[in-house]
């Protein structure tokens, strides 16, 4: 059974038992409202009774009856007097004479209250209320139902087809209301289906309202572009990556031939062909390692901790300098938690001092502040032109000043992806006095 059927079928199965329950309910006050005449009838006669003695005469033909008023009439209901011995004393005329139980002589007996029941005489369903009449007898009073159950039987029938109608309108509407509701679902699975068969990411869901199922078209909308944005950077990133290796790896294999071949070459060309071979597979090995820390940044695969920044950058620093003993790092780390994960951090900050110690001057210093989660380097190089300064973040962009030093172009990328990864930013922007100065916000920091 489809999802739609299955709403339908609920909206059809609530409604029906809404219906039905309604209608239990409407028949109990019709019934409780057609037999309230005659108990009040019954109750009204039973005290006329009580207040006025019942006399017994006796008949031409040596029979017994009862003495009673007969503004009550056969027509009107029926009484009749027990007494506790059994014997049973009814109006004259009266052709109906009602059952005795061990109920009613209880009655008679004193052993038992007065009670109403219901019952059928001669097929006449009747209503009887019984009561104590003196001492060793009781009387019982009835009239017939005959007007309230016909009432009955067509208030249930009406009631019945009510229902009925009910239940088939509640299917109707049940699959107009599961078609209307689910359409946003609809076009969620032809657009997934559409997807996955045509590889198209660039397709979205047309959002027209505020409900669940249009947070959930939206939520859609929003993955399909994260996965387009993904697809595309790492598309980007294999084409930027066979451009980059292609011309090392074409220059190392010239010099490779060269070395290879049997024109015999000067010692000091040779050293210098092997030295280039050396050079440029240090570069090849720099570069994949860079992608694969890429690749990591992305996946996240290690969990975030709570982790001292200051603590952190200052190790850093340390490495820094004995790495590049000729550059000064000034520090000014004031206490400083973060929520990270503490490898990539790493990364991403000594990323940042080898920038910056790579743009310093011989005896220049790079300035490290840490405060409220954020990490400032600043260098007093020649700083970034601004026609560069957009894109000093993008993958394998190098400034054109930049183009004759070592370097990937990958090591401010893997600083923005971290960044990125932590929910903060990166920024870089000239600094008072020259140089560049570039923030890392770790975004979600705390202050200890």
């Amino acid at each position: 059974m489809s999802f739609r059927a299955r709403i339908a079928v609920s909206a059809a199965v609530a409604v029906a038992l809404t219906v039905v329950l309604t209608s239990l309910l409407v028949y109990v006050v019709a019934r409780e409202q057609l037999r309230a005449p005659i108990d009040e009838a019954l109750t009204h006669r039973a005290a006329e009774i009580s207040r006025q003695p019942l006399g017994v005469f006796q008949a031409p033909g040596g029979e017994s009856f009862l003495a009673v008023r007969p503004e009550f009439g056969e027509a009107r209901g029926y009484v009749q007097l027990v007494k506790s011995d059994g014997r049973v004393l009814v109006p004259f005329r009266q052709d109906l004479e009602l059952p005795v139980g061990d109920e009613v002589l209880a009655v008679a007996d004193g052993e038992r209250a007065q009670f109403w029941t219901d019952f059928d005489v001669d097929g006449t369903h009747l209503r009887a209320f019984t009561f104590a009449y003196g001492p060793g007898a009781a009387v019982q009073l009835a009239r017939p139902l005959t007007d309230a159950d016909s009432s009955l039987e067509r208030i249930g029938l009406f009631l019945l087809l009510i229902a009925a109608g009910g239940i088939v309108i509640a299917a109707g509407l049940g699959l107009v209301v599961a078609r209307a509701a689910l359409a946003p679902v609809t076009r969620l699975t032809e657009t997934a289906e559409h997807v996955t068969e045509t590889r198209d990411l660039s397709e979205r869901i047309d959002i027209t309202g505020r409900d669940e199922l249009s947070r959930l078209a939206a939520s859609f909308n929003t993955m399909l572009a994260a996965l387009e944005e993904s697809t595309r950077a790492q598309r980007q990133l294999v084409a930027d990556a066979s451009h980059e290796l292609r011309t090392p790896l074409t220059s190392v294999r010239t010099n490779i031939e060269v070395l290879a071949s049997d024109h015999a070459l000067p010692q000091g060309d040779r050293r210098r062909l092997l030295a280039d071979v050396v050079e440029q597979l240090g570069e090849m090995t720099t570069l994949i390692a860079e992608l694969i820390e890429l690749a990591r940044v992305e996946q996240q695969v290690a969990e975030p901790e709570e982790l001292r920044l200051d603590m952190l950058v200052a190790d850093a620093v340390e490495r820094a300098r004995r790495n590049r003993p000729g550059v000064a790092y000034a520090t000014e780390l004031e206490e400083s938690t973060v929520h990270g994960v503490p490898t990539t951090i790493e990364r991403a900050v000594a990323n940042l001092l080898d920038n910056a110690a790579k743009w310093s001057p011989p005896g220049a210093e790079v300035e490290v502040t840490v405060r409220d989660g954020q990490l400032a380097v600043r260098d007093h190089g020649p700083g970034i032109a601004d026609e560069d300064l957009p894109y000093v973040f993008d993958r394998f962009y190098r400034a054109r000043s930049a183009r004759g030093m070592a370097g990937s172009g990958l090591g401010l990328a893997i600083v923005r992806q971290v960044a990125e990864a932590h929910g903060g930013a990166i920024l870089a922007e000239p600094a008072e006095g020259g140089g560049t100065r570039m923030v890392l916000d770790l975004g979600v920091a705390s202050m200890t």
